[in-house]
């Protein structure tokens, strides 16, 4: 059974990138602060941001930036990363957003994945990116947002006097972002986002979490990520927002921006929201100011969530669904809904459709399941991905000739329509048949007062079966033993569930977004266990 949107659709929004976030605001919100430091204080209004972006554009231009080309953006969160993003977009080129931590390696398989011939990095980064560059081979420039002697600085180009660039986009088919994922397999692959998946998707969650004009949201999350750059960046910025702009996530420093600049939106992954609900450094700090929290990313236990809300005194989280691929959004909780069952992420957007299908199935096919059963998530709608760059069989094997794109998530909908993400299809544990969602065991071992993080995998025994094995950080001065935690799951879930072992580690591998990193923790079960 097709499932499609309760909520009316959008008009497709057919412009730039740059022109669906700033062409209005530019006009309608020039002596608004769009952008805030949340370090040093920094302001920078809309009208500015404009001409920054047009003159970066036009710089970069000059110095031979092209439409069809690729620029790598290696950057921690700043003031100038929106800069840099929509003044690259200006020119007609695609973004790739690159991990401010990758490696020279890292960065330079991403180079070569992408053709980027270009890069936009900061002086701290720039020893990474020159070794990249240099491994990589075909990079024409590397930019600097700061200042670095040998290089042009993008604060420089600000006061430049090239011509604006004048370039016709395709958004239907010109691609704005080329993010890397790993989709439901394999290794990191370019997802192709095109100017009209992008911007439509921004007009689908508006519709359900509209954020309003001078509004303060707080963006800790790396815009490099497409969560951080649609729900921080792209989205507030349409609006006519303030963002308070972190580079990284530090606690201290998170809940003293809060304060100092009275943070009304927070969107946030579960980590953070753990953080929140439990950390003593919340109690002293003023976070009155804040209205709603938003988490996504990954799955976010219900009573966890409610935890953290009771402590910050605002309305149930809401919680959001979607992938790189779907750029990224498809199922939100809209912000003023009413009765939202505990645990949800929430319902379909605007113009998009849905299918749960038994996981028996494969690519082409499988069963529509009934409600309340689980299945794998499909999704059909503008924001699907034009495909993976130059891997034709990778894109098919995920979206299918129908334009179904296969999730590899695993959930259920309710009666009214609500739907429930368990777990990735690869990351089941089959122990003796039976199917075991490593979230739910994550969610009891987190619930648990001594335990800070917690994830589970599964790992062999020595019968041939699969068992879940979880890694547990203890909490601040917690002695609680391995036999313990076992007996504490094994009396909150089915005997087929319960946790067989436990491993304690200093802290859980997660990736910016949140998500944790289970095939590290695999490598780490194999590398221990080899012989």
């Amino acid at each position: 059974m097709v499932l499609r949107s309760e909520f009316p659709d959008v008009p497709l929004v057919d412009l730039p990138i740059h022109d669906a976030v700033l062409g209005r605001a530019a006009k309608e919100s020039g002596d608004r602060t769009a952008l805030i430091d949340g370090v040093t204080g920094e302001r920078v209004g809309y009208a500015a941001l404009d001409r920054a972006v047009r003159r970066i554009a036009a710089e970069l231009a000059a110095a031979g930036v092209r439409k069809g080309e690729v620029v790598a953006l290696h950057s921690p969160n700043s003031l100038m990363y929106p800069m840099a993003f929509y003044g690259v977009t200006r020119t007609g080129a695609a973004v790739t957003t690159v991990h401010p931590l990758a490696t020279a390696e890292e960065l330079a398989q991403q180079l070569r994945d992408a053709a980027a011939t270009w890069i936009v990095t900061v002086s701290p980064l720039l020893r990474v990116a020159r070794q990249a560059a240099e491994q990589a081979g075909g990079v024409r420039e590397i930019f600097v947002c700061d200042e670095a002697g040998g290089h042009r600085s993008l604060r420089d180009m600000l006061h430049g006097t090239a011509p604006e660039p004048v370039v016709e986009i395709d958004p239907a088919q010109d691609v704005a972002v080329l993010p890397y994922s790993s989709g439901t397999t394999g290794s990191p692959k370019g997802v192709m986002l095109t100017h009209r998946s992008v911007a439509t998707n921004l007009a689908q969650v508006e519709a359900l979490v509209p954020t309003r004009p001078g509004e303060r949201v707080l963006a800790v999350l790396p815009f490099f990520h497409v969560y951080g750059l649609t729900a921080l960046m792209n989205a507030p910025l349409r609006a006519g927002s303030t963002v308070i702009v972190l580079p990284r996530f530090d606690l201290d420093r998170f809940l003293t921006a809060i304060e100092r600049y009275e943070a009304q939106a927070l969107y946030v992954a579960p980590p953070i929201v753990l953080a929140l609900a439990r950390h003593p450094a919340v109690a002293e700090h003023d976070l009155s100011s804040v209205r709603y929290v938003l988490s996504a990313a990954a799955p976010l236990d219900a009573r966890l969530a409610e935890a953290c809300a009771r402590r910050l005194g605002v309305p149930p989280l809401l919680q959001a669904f979607g992938m790189t691929e779907l750029s990224p959004g498809c199922h939100l909780v809209p912000r003023y809904a009413e009765g939202v069952p505990p645990g949800t992420v929430g319902k379909l957007l605007p113009n998009t459709e849905m299918r749960v299908v038994g996981l028996d199935g494969g690519v082409d096919g499988g069963r529509d399941v009934a409600v309340g059963e689980d299945g794998e998530i499909l999704i059909r709608g503008p924001q699907v991905m034009k495909g993976y760059l130059g891997r034709p069989a990778d894109t098919a094997a995920i979206v299918d000739a129908d334009g179904w794109l296969h999730t590899g998530d695993v959930g259920h909908v309710d009666a009214d329509g609500w739907l429930f993400v368990v777990d990735r299809v690869k990351e089941l544990i089959k122990y003796k048949g039976y199917q075991v969602a490593p979230a739910d065991l994550e969610a009891v071992l987190i619930a648990h007062e001594a335990v800070a993080d917690a994830a589970v995998i599964g790992v062999p025994d020595g019968d041939g079966n699969e068992i879940p094995k979880a890694y547990v950080v203890r909490g601040p001065g917690a002695r609680i033993s391995e036999d313990e935690l076992i007996r504490y799951v094994a009396g909150q879930v089915a005997p087929y569930k319960r946790v067989r072992r436990v491993e304690f580690t200093d802290s859980v591998p997660r990736s910016a977004a949140g998500k944790i990193l289970r095939r590290e923790l695999r490598a780490r079960e194999r590398s221990s266990t080899s012989p």
